[in-house]
C-alpha cells in the first residue's frame, strides 16, 4: 500500500479537500480584481492571477501561517513589479490592441463602467495599487505598507493623491445621470 507525504494511505483522503488550497481558492474573486486593475486588462489580469496562483501552490511551504491573504497579494504585487519592470525594459506590442479587439463590457451601466476604467488607467501604477488593497479589497494602511514594502506615510499620501486624481477625472468627464420618471 502506498502512503502520502504525510505517512497517511494515499487514496484514504484523496477526496478530501486541501484547507489551504480552499483558503487560495476562497481569495480568487479579490484577487482577480486587483490583478486586472494593475495590469488594466482583462487578458494581462488573468495572466498574472494565473501566475500568482501558481508560484503561491508551488511556495506554500514558505508560508509561515499567519495571514494568507497578505501574503498572496504581495506576492500578486512583487509579480506584476517584476513584469512592469521587465516590459520597460523590453516592450512589445498587445496582439488586442494591434487588432483592435474590444472585451464585451458586463457590467449594468457600460458608459460608467469605461469612464471609471479610463480614470484609474490614468492613475500611476502605484496610487492604483494602493487605492485598490485599501478601497476595494479592504486592507489596513499598515497592511499595504507591509506588502508594497513602502512607509504607511507613503500609503496615505498615494491613497489621497489617487482619490482627488479619481474624483477629477470623473467630473471632467461630466456625465450628467438620466433619471426615470416615476
Amino acid at each position: 500500500m502506498s502512503h502520502g507525504r504525510d505517512g497517511s494511505e494515499a487514496g484514504a483522503d484523496a477526496s478530501a479537500p486541501d484547507p489551504f488550497e480552499e483558503d487560495v481558492l476562497s481569495l480568487m474573486p479579490a484577487l482577480r480584481r486587483y490583478s486586472r486593475s494593475l495590469a488594466r486588462s482583462d487578458s494581462d489580469g488573468e495572466d498574472l492571477l494565473q501566475d500568482c496562483v501558481e508560484k503561491v501552490l508551488a511556495r506554500r511551504q514558505q508560508w509561515r501561517g499567519v495571514n494568507l491573504r497578505a501574503w498572496v497579494f504581495t506576492i500578486m504585487t512583487n509579480l506584476y513589479r517584476n513584469r512592469h519592470r521587465h516590459r520597460a525594459l523590453h516592450p512589445e506590442v498587445e496582439y488586442d490592441e494591434a487588432l483592435g479587439l474590444v472585451a464585451e463590457e458586463q457590467n449594468a451601466d457600460p458608459l460608467q463602467s469605461r469612464l471609471l476604467e479610463r480614470a484609474l488607467d490614468r492613475l500611476s501604477a502605484e496610487n492604483r495599487s494602493v487605492l485598490m488593497l485599501v478601497v476595494i479589497e479592504g486592507y489596513r494602511y499598515q497592511d499595504v505598507a507591509e506588502m508594497m514594502a513602502i512607509p504607511i506615510g507613503t500609503v496615505m499620501s498615494r491613497l489621497s493623491r489617487a482619490r482627488r486624481q479619481l474624483a477629477e477625472a470623473m467630473k471632467d468627464d461630466n456625465v450628467i445621470t438620466l433619471r426615470r420618471p416615476k
